[in-house]
């Protein structure tokens, strides 16, 4: 396999690219697709070391940066990606992992220029990875969908009215207020007794300490005001 570009598609070349995985399979089939795709391939290596010194010598536009690298198979790749942006700013980033490293990319990805996050099963698809780099050589920002997902997910849990029901956050809204069950009802035109068990399935859903009634509903009044 052929490193660099020949003479003749020098010119129509998209970026210089160096691509770090320890896996070899995974970097000549990356190298493979976007040989194809017109980029020049100027580097492949196996850990971080190797990647630092490619870098400094073949000052490549972009660089694909597999995050779980030797020695350690934790997070040299993030290690090292920080160390080129820290010294080498204008390169292009893509990092790729076989999992979804929610907390490990997420302050690298901060800035949102110049940086990208794929998944390794996106890697069989040649054009995800191809799609991203030209965005990322734009200066923009590549996110694959499951950290997306994911994100959305940790929100979620992170939202302790989440599982909460338009209604059931009227009620609380109203509770809060510090309006009766009756007073509740009458302004939500339903019946006392719906608004019990509006708040039943409130305290529920909150997951408060089972004491008595009167304190639960302090408690979810003080969640309710903690979360908006």
């Amino acid at each position: 396999m052929k490193l660099t570009s020949d003479s003749n598609s020098a010119a129509a070349c998209l970026g210089r690219v160096v691509v770090a995985d320890d896996d070899v399979l995974v970097r000549e089939g990356i190298a493979s697709v976007l040989t194809t795709a017109g980029y020049d391939v100027v580097g492949q290596v196996a850990d971080g070391t190797a990647l630092i010194e490619a870098i400094r010598r073949s000052a490549p536009d972009l660089a694909i940066v597999d995050i779980r690298m030797p020695p350690s198979q934790m997070w040299e790749g993030i290690d090292v990606a920080r160390a080129i942006r820290r010294e080498y700013p204008q390169i292009g980033i893509l990092l790729l992992s076989a999992y979804v490293e929610l907390e490990t990319a997420l302050d690298l990805m901060e800035d949102g220029e110049r940086i990208g996050y794929l998944l390794k099963s996106r890697v069989i698809r040649g054009t995800d990875v191809v799609d991203a780099l030209a965005r990322i050589a734009e200066g923009g920002s590549v996110i694959d969908p499951a950290l997306v997902k994911e994100l959305v997910n940790k929100h979620r849990r992170a939202d302790p009215l989440g599982a909460l029901t338009p209604r059931e956050r009227e009620v609380l809204a109203l509770v809060a207020e510090g309006r009766s069950n009756s007073a509740i009802g009458h302004q939500l035109w339903i019946s006392e007794g719906a608004v019990e068990k509006h708040v039943r399935s409130i305290l529920g859903k909150l997951e408060l300490p089972t004491t008595a009634d009167d304190h639960r509903r302090v408690l979810a009044v003080l969640t309710y005001l903690d979360a908006t």
